[in-house]
This record gives structure tokens, sequence and C-alpha cells, in this order.
């Protein structure tokens, strides 16, 4: 099998588990983004589930037989099924996770091989509910899933609104497949060996900023720069699966609208909206990361409603110019006691100069923590899967190798944990 050796699900061990909701009709989808990625995966097939879904087709995506319930009591298998599988899985996916499977989970129940399989398996479980709107709403199934959140390892992710099967329009769609593929290499992305459930950012909320700011010329003309902003996202998404509630200001994106989901988005275009969103949001966060790419530059002028004729357009670009603030200044000025900020810099030049620009940058903007990345290199920095630098801090300086973004979050919200300066209590 041919795979991307830079994801971290190569060689992982993953096991499936299908529930009877209609959402089970993407899971195909799912289980071939896994094995693209490099994953061995396995599928265990509820009965309700095995209605909506065909276990020949998991089968055939996986490069594995797909376990069904009357597989369980094997007479030919020396050992109980559901203790091999869960003793095989370096991680469970439930996806479809249905109101019922959620019930015997919650409950402790044994009632199926799935049921029993998840009572059995020790490592992480990566959990993507998916129901009616009103049964999601219901009080004891919000107990059931509040009551499955404090079981060890477990990593939830809520359901989202739209339109469902049943023709409501409301919370109860499964995540996204490619969403549930990123919370998977999140897991296994953390710099250990195994996957890493732990939620230790909860109750923290993040501000991050991603994406490159658009300042306009003229209706068809604009000032931007080449930022996908996919650092910033994998970032709030990496804090996000970590128990973070996060806050996403972000220009227009290059990355699939999937990665927004579970965040809270604030989409904006010039660097005015940007600090307008920041100067709102700022002061419920407990820390604040910097990974837009900001223009330098706006007009002074408001731009013209009408394209300009090519004639004019050196003129207009000769003159009429002003420097944008600098936001991340600003938001180093207004921080409140306690809140923890993390700068980018995007720079050119060997190791050397990218640690002294870098220092006076962190000096001059006063943010307690700058990444300091080089975009003059390949494979790494603007429009790159990878990236790397050095963290640089009043307390010195950390090379951080060249490895993916989601590797590369998670060492950043590693340093920003680090630095949280506890709000003194009044006597």
């Amino acid at each position: 099998m041919r795979t991307d050796a830079l994801t971290p699900l190569a060689g992982r061990r993953l096991l499936v588990g299908v529930s009877g909701s209609i959402a089970a009709v993407k899971t195909p989808l799912l289980v071939s983004a896994l094995v693209k990625a490099g994953a061995e995966v396995r599928c265990v097939v509820t009965p309700s589930a095995a209605q909506l879904v065909s276990p020949v087709a998991l089968a055939s995506l996986s490069r594995h037989r797909c376990y069904l319930e009357a597989d369980g009591w094997d007479r030919c298998c020396s050992r109980p099924l559901h203790i091999e599988l869960a003793e095989w899985a370096e991680l469970v996916v439930l996806a479809p996770l249905s109101a019922s499977s959620l019930s015997r989970w919650s409950q402790g129940s044994a009632d199926g091989l799935l049921a029993s399989v998840l009572l059995a398996c020790e490592c992480p479980v990566l959990a993507a509910a998916a129901m009616n709107t009103a049964m999601w709403h219901h009080p004891a199934v919000r107990d059931n899933w509040k009551r499955v959140q404090g079981f060890p390892g477990v990593v939830p992710l809520d359901p989202t609104a739209g339109l469902l099967a049943c023709d409501r329009q409301g919370d109860g769609r499964m995540a996204d497949p490619l969403l549930v593929e990123l919370a998977a290499s999140s897991l296994f992305s953390r710099g250990t060996d195994a996957a890493e459930a732990e939620r230790d950012w909860q109750g923290r909320r993040l501000l991050v900023t991603a994406g490159p700011t658009v300042e306009p010329l003229d209706a068809a003309r604009s000032l931007t720069n080449r930022s996908s902003g996919a650092m910033g996202v994998l970032l709030a998404q990496a804090a996000q699966l970590r128990g973070a509630q996060v806050d996403l200001v972000h220009g227009p994106l290059q990355v699939p609208p999937a990665w927004l989901e579970a965040l809270h988005c604030h989409p904006i275009h010039t660097a005015a909206e940007l600090e307008a969103a920041l100067q709102h949001l700022q002061p419920e966060a407990d820390a604040v990361a910097m990974a837009a790419a900001v223009a330098d530059l706006r007009r002074v002028d408001p731009a013209p409603a009408l394209k300009q004729p090519k004639a004019q357009l050196m003129q207009r670009l000769a003159h009429g110019w002003q420097l944008v603030p600098d936001l991340l200044t600003g938001v180093s000025a207004r921080r409140r006691q306690g809140q923890v900020v993390l700068g980018f810099a995007a720079l050119t030049g060997d190791d050397a100069t990218l640690r002294r620009l870098g220092e006076d940058k962190r000096r001059q903007k006063g943010c307690d923590l700058l990444l300091a990345n080089p975009i003059d290199r390949a494979g790494q920095g603007f429009s790159q899967p990878r990236n790397g630098g050095w963290l640089l801090a009043e307390s010195g300086a950390v090379a951080l190798p060249v490895t993916s973004k989601l590797h590369l979050a998670h060492q950043l919200l590693d340093a920003l944990q680090g630095l949280w300066r506890p709000v003194p209590t009044s006597c």
C-alpha cells in the first residue's frame, strides 16, 4: 500500500464502529479516507447499521472482513471476538454513534458486539454522534452524552446543524468524514507513540486568527498574500479537540470547509475588520494565537465601487497608501492579567537571521511567544502541509524542526499551556 509518510495515521490500527443512524451512509467515505492516509482499518457494524450501509462495501474499502453481530461468538475463534478487536485497536472511531448505541455504552451494557468492544477497549475512543434533532436534545440523550465524555480516553464530536435525512433542519448531522479523519490524525499528533486523548484545554478559551487579510484596490483588484490559513485552522481544531472553546477569526481560506466545523468562526476580509473582531473577542480569551498574515499596506481612501481603467492603475498604485497598524502589538498591549499571546513572523534567511529578526519582533510587539518561521525554504510555510522554525520567549529560543502543521499546532498549544499566569485572588 502506498501511503504518505508524513501522515500520522500511517501504520495505525483503527477500529471503526458503525451504528444505526442514517449517517452510516457516510462511513464508506471515512473508511476510504483513513485507508488512503495509511491506516489499517477494520469495521464493526451493528444489525441496524447493516440495513443502511453495505458490509461488503466496508470490507472492500478497508481490505479486511467487516464484522457483524453474528460473528461475535464464532465457534472457530479461540478467543471472544470483542476481546480480540478491543486489544487490536489503537483507536476506536464511532462514526456514526446512534442514540441506541450511545445509551448502551453510557450504561455499561454489553448487549451486542460493538457494545462489548467498547467495554473491553482500553484505547481512546473518538465518538461522532448523529441522530434526529429532537432525539439529540432529549434530556436522556444529553445525559448519556455527558456521561460518556467522563469515561477515560473519550473524545467527543458533537453533531452539526443542517438539513437531516428526516427533512428536519437542526442539530444532528454527523461530523463530516474529513473532520473525523482530522480528529483521528490529531490524536496521533501529540508527539507520543500512542493516541493521546487528554482534554487538557478543558475550561479554556482560545482566540485564533488565520488566513490572509484582503485590502481592496477597486471593485476587481486587491492587495493580499499567499497564506492558506491552514496553520491557524489546524491550531484551532487541535485546541478544540483538547477541550478548548475556540473562536477563529479568519480571512479567505484554502482549507476543506469541514475543518471549520465545531469552531466559532468569524470571517473577515480587511485588517480593520480583523482589528474590530479582536477587540470584541479578546477580553474573553485565555490565550490568543495571531497566525493570520495581515497585509502591511491599505488605501487611505475608500476603494472605488467600479473597476478602474488600466491606464489609471499605475497612478493609483503609486500614491494614497498607509501602513496597517500592528495588530499583534495592540493585542499584547490590551491583554488582561493571565492572558498569554502567541505571535507568528513569516521571515526569510538562515537560522541565525531568523532568530535575530524574530527576537527583535517579539520584543517590539510585546507577545509572550513568537514563532519565527521561514517562507523561503522548499516544502514548508505558505500553502505547504509542513512548517517549523524557532519558538522565541523571554526564557530563550527553542528550535522546532520541520513537521506537519498539525503536530506543530500541538507543540504550540503545549508551549502556551506552560505560560499560564494564574490571576491573583483578592483577600
